[in-house]
């Protein structure tokens, strides 16, 4: 039996119809698709500078470069906290943070760079948060008593609180030399050893005679003992009667 005319003419259109639509379909979805994705950067974009005053901290978790951020946000490595903000964040408060640089007055709760130390305080700076000049170290500076001892410097003498940093207990800070007498808790440097010790020392602290380790010195004890080197006998008699090891080369 012969189909009908229009039967024969319907098969292979409906064919081509459904592959146009298919065709279309597909376009449509890319389509929606680069719609959707372009329209979804801008909006995770947080903001920075002083529109942050009105960001949640999470908002500020990112932020990078100079402006206020929310309290409780990370601070960009290398960068200080200088001011201090009430207002902002949601009523959370905001602090301001740049570049550290050599000579710069920080908020107390500011990070310290390494290589850096406190030698000035505050006590109501930093809208009341108390504020620390942080500069670079040189050889015979008088340093607060928060402030870190950068590697190859020791503590020298001492200045209570109230002769100090302004409140703040003070260590004299110096290089690390050959024959120094250091404070009680000073660094020892790799390298160096202590062979003699002064109770009455920085200011009653106590202190300790610093010196280049050498094979055959007698050094006190609590002490590291530098590589490529080792403890032999035991002499009572050393670091000013306290007791000693000779050292030896390992």
């Amino acid at each position: 039996m012969t189909e009908p005319r229009d039967r024969q003419l319907d098969r292979p259109s409906t064919a081509a119809l459904r592959s146009r639509l298919a065709a279309l379909a597909g376009a449509l979805a890319l389509l929606v698709a680069f719609l959707v994705g372009a329209g979804a950067a801008p909006a995770s974009a947080a903001p920075t500078g002083a529109s942050a005053s009105a960001a949640p901290a999470a908002a500020n978790a990112a932020a990078a470069g100079p402006g206020w951020i929310c309290r409780g946000a990370p601070v960009t490595p290398g960068y200080v906290l200088t001011m201090h903000s009430n207002n902002g964040c949601n009523g959370a408060g905001m602090w301001y943070q740049q570049p550290v640089r050599d000579g710069i007055w920080t908020c107390a709760t500011s990070p310290i760079p390494a290589g850096y130390v406190l030698s000035g305080h505050n006590p109501t700076g930093c809208d009341g948060y108390d504020s620390w000049y942080m500069r670079l170290p040189v050889d015979g500076l008088w340093t607060c008593g928060t402030s870190p001892v950068p590697p190859g410097y020791v503590l020298t003498a001492h200045a209570p609180n109230g002769n100090g940093c302004t409140n703040i207990d003070a260590w004299f800070m110096q290089l690390a030399r050959d024959g120094i007498w250091t404070c009680a808790g000073s660094p020892i440097p790799p390298g160096y050893v202590n062979i003699g010790h002064q109770v009455p020392g920085c200011g009653g602290i106590g202190s300790w005679l610093q010196v280049v380790a050498r094979a055959g010195q007698v050094v006190c004890p609590y002490q590291p003992v530098p590589a490529g080197f080792r403890l032999g006998a035991y002499v009572n008699t050393g670091c000013s009667g306290m007791g000693g090891w000779y050292l030896l080369r390992a």
